[in-house]
């Protein structure tokens, strides 16, 4: 059987690695990656194919840089060269990029099954652009692999129930994986700051393109600084944001890091702060309090279990969540995403539906 899996975005890297490392166990699958070249300088790509040993794309498309239409476009083109070019059996899409919406279109159009991991996700604000991207993914793919019980939910009230598999979450399945290897394989923090501290992460385009919310974001780190040491790996698109509004941190800014830089951080931290759907969940399963910068979240479960604080851009409700989590920390619910195995069981459910 061949395989061929769309990547494009850092979060994909980073669940591709999960799964392209259980389907080498598989003597009789052939994977083939295309990276569309959506993340593609170092610090955003490279660094992750070498630190988690995901196999080389044999395709870069090189498609970056463009707005949505131009490039889910151009994506889509050059996507269907390539997969004419390999007559796969599957293609394997990730998540709700651009990358995501023009693999599955692209398989749909040649008639090749598609196999959309993590889908069933609905943030239910139709101005995302990975709402879009989402929702379309999901009515052309033929299987469709949910993380949570939610997202199964969801489907099915939209009339979704074929081939819906609620397999857990293949982010677990790396946090869980390559946390024991990232004491001896970071670069920066193999020995992580003495003091508490909390790890910030800003890139969704709502708030960076919003000067109004990401000043407010901004005044709410300074402030949370002042009790709790900030750390913030500083995305490439928020650090020009800062630039263009004059706005200079007098926290701790680091270049974008390497997955098992970003683990040790995550794993050694107080508190999470983050407008970043996959590090809400990495934060639950490193039993880490989050404070969320967005006005709805995809992953509901986490605000029901008291763990996640979804407080939108207001500087005050920012402060207030991060201090009321430093004087009463949260209790954790184990197993929402999953044991750690849902890599495996989405390459059964291919093979026994192939069967």
């Amino acid at each position: 059987m061949k395989i061929v899996t769309v990547i494009g975005a850092r979060p994909q890297f980073i669940k591709a690695a999960a799964l392209s490392r259980a389907l080498r166990n598989y003597s009789n699958i052939e994977e083939t990656i295309i990276h569309t070249g959506q993340h593609h300088d170092t610090s955003m790509s490279d660094v992750f194919f070498e630190e988690m040993q995901i196999p080389r794309p044999k395709y870069n498309l090189e498609v970056s840089g463009l707005g949505h239409g131009a490039m889910t476009g151009r994506m889509l083109e050059k996507i269907e060269e390539e997969l004419i070019n390999e007559k796969p059996d599957w293609v394997l899409v990730y998540g709700d990029t651009n990358s995501t919406l023009a693999g599955a279109l692209a398989a749909a159009k040649l008639h090749l099954p598609v196999a959309h991991v993590e889908a069933g996700l609905r943030s239910f604000n139709m101005k995302m652009p990975e709402e879009i991207n989402r929702i379309l993914t999901d009515r052309v793919s033929t299987l469709l692999f949910c993380p949570t019980d939610t997202a199964v939910k969801n489907l099915k009230s939209e009339g979704i129930q074929n081939g819906v598999v609620r397999t857990g979450d293949v982010m677990a399945d790396a946090l869980f994986y390559y946390q024991t290897l990232a004491p001896q394989k970071a670069k920066l923090f193999r020995n992580t700051p003495e003091t508490k501290f909390a790890l910030a992460t800003i890139h969704r385009a709502e708030n960076t393109d919003d000067p109004i919310r990401l000043k407010n974001i901004f005044s709410a780190l300074e402030l949370i600084n002042q009790k709790l040491a900030v750390y913030l790996p500083l995305h490439p698109r928020t650090k020009g944001k800062l630039k263009d509004l004059g706005i200079v941190p007098t926290f701790k800014i680091l270049e974008p890091l390497g997955y098992y830089d970003m683990v040790q951080l995550l794993t050694n931290c107080s508190l999470v702060l983050t407008d970043s759907g996959g590090l809400q969940k990495e934060a639950y399963l490193c039993q880490k309090p989050c404070v969320t910068f967005r006005d709805e979240t995809e992953w509901v479960e986490l605000i029901e279990n008291g763990v996640n604080k979804l407080v939108g851009t207001s500087s005050e409700a920012i402060v207030n969540a991060a201090n009321s989590f430093s004087t009463a920390g949260p209790t954790f619910t184990k197993g929402l995403y999953g044991n750690g195995k849902a890599a495996e069981e989405i390459i059964e459910a291919i093979l026994g539906f192939s069967s």
